[in-house]
C-alpha cells in the first residue's frame, strides 16, 4: 500500500506541474504557432521538450537533495535573493491567474451559456473548494490527474476528426522548413517558466519525497511531468495542423476554439469548453499552491495559515477579473518579467548544486550542469528581448 501511495504521489506531482502548464495561453500559443509554421512547428515542440526536461530535472533534483524550497535555496546562495525570486513568482502567478480565471469563465460560457464573469466566479469557488477539504494535497493531486486525463482524451478525439497529415508532421519535426527561435522560447516559458516548474518540485518536498534516496523517483516524476504536458501539446498541434492543411480558416479571436469547432462541429465546440475549463482551473490551482509555497517559509504567519492564503490568492484573482476584467497591460508586463524567471531561478539552482553547505557531499552530474548553463544563457537572451519589446506595448 505504501508503494502504491508513493507512486500516486509522484504521479500527482507530475500532473500538478503538467496541468499548471496547460492553461489558456498554452492552448492559444500552440494553435497560433501551428497556423504560422505548419508542420515545421513539430521541430519547435521537439526542441522545447529537450530544453524543458533539462531545466526541470536540474531544478527538481536540487530542491530534493537540499530538502528546501527554491526561495530558501536562493537565500542560502545570496541573502535576500529568495525574497526577490518569491516576489517575481507571486507577481507572475497572480497576473497569470487572472488570465486563467478568465479562461475558466470562457469555458463555462461555451458549455452553459453563462456570462464569462459568472463562469469565472463559479470556477473560483470550485478551485477554493479543493483547498478547503481535509486532505487538500491529495484532493489537488487527484483533481489534476482526472482533469489531465480528460483534456488529453478529448483532444485525441478532436485530433482524429481533424485528420492531420501525420507523415509530414513526423518528417518536418526533424527536418523543418524554418526554425523559429522565438517560438521555441515561448513554448519553454509556457511549460517551465515562472511558477510552473516549481509546482511539482515543491509538492514532492511537502509530501516528504526528498533526499539522496529519492533522486531516481524525483527525476522520473520530473520527466513524466514534461511528458504529460508534451503529449497534450502534440495532440493539439496535430489537431490544428489537420484544420490548416484542409485550408479551413482559424478564427484569430479564439484560435483553439475554432480548431475544435471546425474539426468536430458543435460537439467539438462543447469539447473545447470542457478542455478550456479543465486547463484553466487546474492552472488556477497550480498557480495558487505554488505562489503561496514561495512565501510560506519567508513568513511565519503565511506558514501557519497557508491554506487561507491560498484561498485568498484565488479569491483575489477571481474578483479582479469579475470586477475589472482581464488587465491586459499587467499581463503584458508580467508576461515579459515571467520570461526572466526561469533563467534566474535555474542559475540560482545551478550555483546551489555546487555549494556543499546546501547540498552536502552530493555531486551534481556535469552534463546536467552544462545543459542548465546553455538553457540559462538562451532563455536570458530571449527573455530580455521579450522584456524590451513588451514594455513599449504598454504605452501605445
Amino acid at each position: 500500500m505504501e508503494n502504491k501511495s508513493r507512486a500516486s504521489l509522484l504521479m500527482g506531482a507530475a500532473f500538478l506541474m503538467a496541468t499548471s502548464a496547460i492553461g489558456p495561453g498554452f492552448l492559444t500559443q500552440t494553435t497560433v504557432f501551428t497556423k504560422e509554421l505548419l508542420a515545421s512547428f513539430g521541430f519547435v515542440i521537439l526542441i522545447s521538450i529537450i530544453i524543458d526536461i533539462g531545466a526541470q530535472m536540474n531544478i527538481w533534483r536540487i530542491i530534493a537533495i537540499s530538502e528546501k524550497r527554491a526561495q530558501d535555496i536562493a537565500n542560502d546562495v545570496l541573502p535576500g535573493l529568495g525574497y526577490f525570486l518569491a516576489a517575481l513568482i507571486v507577481a507572475g502567478g497572480l497576473a497569470f491567474n487572472i488570465g486563467n480565471i478568465a479562461g475558466a469563465g470562457l469555458g463555462v460560457n461555451v458549455l452553459f451559456g453563462l456570462t464569462a464573469e459568472m463562469g469565472a466566479l463559479l470556477s473560483g469557488i470550485v478551485a477554493i473548494g479543493i483547498f478547503l477539504v481535509r486532505e487538500a494535497g491529495k484532493a489537488m493531486d487527484r483533481f489534476a490527474q482526472i482533469m489531465g486525463f480528460v483534456m488529453i482524451a478529448l483532444t485525441v478525439y478532436v485530433m482524429f476528426t481533424a485528420e492531420p497529415p501525420l507523415g509530414e508532421a513526423v518528417v518536418k519535426s526533424f527536418v523543418p522548413d524554418e526554425i523559429d527561435f522565438l517560438a521555441i522560447v515561448t513554448l519553454v516559458g509556457g511549460t517551465v517558466g515562472g511558477y510552473i516548474t516549481f509546482a511539482g518540485g515543491h509538492r514532492l518536498l511537502d509530501a516528504g519525497v526528498k533526499g539522496r534516496q529519492a533522486l531516481p523517483e524525483v527525476t522520473k516524476s520530473a520527466v513524466s511531468a514534461i511528458g504529460i504536458a508534451s503529449i497534450m501539446r502534440i495532440f493539439l498541434f496535430l489537431a490544428a495542423l489537420g484544420i490548416v492543411a484542409q485550408g479551413l480558416p482559424i478564427d484569430p479571436d479564439n484560435p483553439p476554439a475554432s480548431v475544435f469547432k471546425l474539426a468536430a462541429g458543435n460537439v467539438g465546440y462543447k469539447i473545447f469548453g470542457i478542455v478550456m475549463w479543465a486547463a484553466a482551473v487546474t492552472s488556477v490551482v497550480g498557480a495558487a499552491y505554488t505562489s503561496v509555497s514561495f512565501i510560506q517559509t519567508l513568513s511565519k504567519t503565511v506558514e501557519r495559515h497557508s491554506k487561507w492564503f491560498t484561498v485568498g490568492f484565488i479569491a483575489i484573482s477571481t474578483l479582479v477579473f469579475v470586477l475589472i476584467g482581464r488587465p491586459v497591460k499587467i499581463l503584458v508586463l508580467v508576461g515579459a518579467l515571467n520570461g526572466l524567471i526561469l533563467p534566474i531561478a535555474l542559475a540560482v539552482m545551478l550555483i546551489a548544486a555546487h555549494r556543499t553547505k546546501i547540498v552536502g557531499n552530493y555531486k551534481h552530474p556535469l552534463w546536467m550542469t552544462l545543459f542548465g548553463i546553455i538553457i540559462v544563457i538562451t532563455m536570458s537572451y530571449m527573455g530580455g528581448y521579450s522584456l524590451i519589446n513588451g514594455i513599449p506595448q504598454l504605452f501605445k
